[in-house]
């Protein structure tokens, strides 16, 4: 059993995330040591390694794993970064970053998410993490970040995120309209943002940053 799923692993990050342009030693690295199966629901355990968002429950989804490459990769984390990742959900991201960054803090509007992210890190003994129950969008951090990762969509960017940054940090954010939502990393310079595009994707928006409805006469 325990080969099969190093198998599906290995399969996992050379078949679909390798390819998909994450060339980032230390973000496979990390995909490769952080045990993706244990972070997917019970019953959808036989699809941990597959390319599909799998639902975690709240109407939520873990991400693709060739998404969460791409994410992780694009946030160009440093080991003495601190890092914000706003949206727990399953808890793999957060770990992954556990594993790349120095200090992290993880928030969600959800206590079970957050309650089952922490026994899961604590059981890897990724104790860097800091949990926070939260609505991102009336957040209020006493600190900036390196590096801020969040793992839904945002119809719009709030300028509330980038002033969370550092000088030289990162906001790595999908926003726009669904279906073709962009994923971009905002850096900060100063007081002035950089915007990369990073790739098209298409993914559920965070609550309360969808797009609202406008009503022609």
């Amino acid at each position: 059993m325990t080969l099969n799923i190093e198998t599906a692993r290995h399969a996992m990050i050379e078949q679909q995330i390798r390819p998909w342009d994450v060339t980032d030693m230390r973000v496979l690295g990390a995909l490769a040591e952080v045990p993706r199966e244990r972070f997917v629901p019970a019953a959808h355990k036989a699809l941990a390694f597959t390319d599909a968002a799998l639902p975690i429950g709240h109407g939520e989804y873990m991400l693709k794993p060739v998404l969460e490459g791409r994410l992780l990769q694009a946030l160009q984390l440093q080991p003495n970064d601190e890092v914000l990742v706003v949206g727990t959900g399953a808890g793999f991201l957060t770990a992954c970053v556990a594993v790349l960054a120095r200090a992290v803090t993880s928030i969600d509007r959800h206590a079970d998410f957050l309650a089952a992210a922490k026994t899961k890190l604590a059981e890897l003994d990724l104790n860097n993490v800091r949990f926070e129950q939260a609505d991102a969008l009336s957040f209020h951090p006493n600190q900036q970040f390196d590096a801020i990762l969040v793992t839904a969509a945002m119809a719009e960017v709030p300028d509330a995120f980038r002033s969370w940054l550092r000088d030289g940090g990162r906001l790595v954010v999908v926003r726009g309209l669904s279906p073709v939502q962009e994923t971009v990393c905002i850096t900060r310079d100063g007081d002035a943002f950089r915007t990369d595009s990073i790739l098209e994707t298409d993914i559920p928006y965070l609550t309360g940053a969808e797009p609202v409805e406008k009503f022609a006469l």
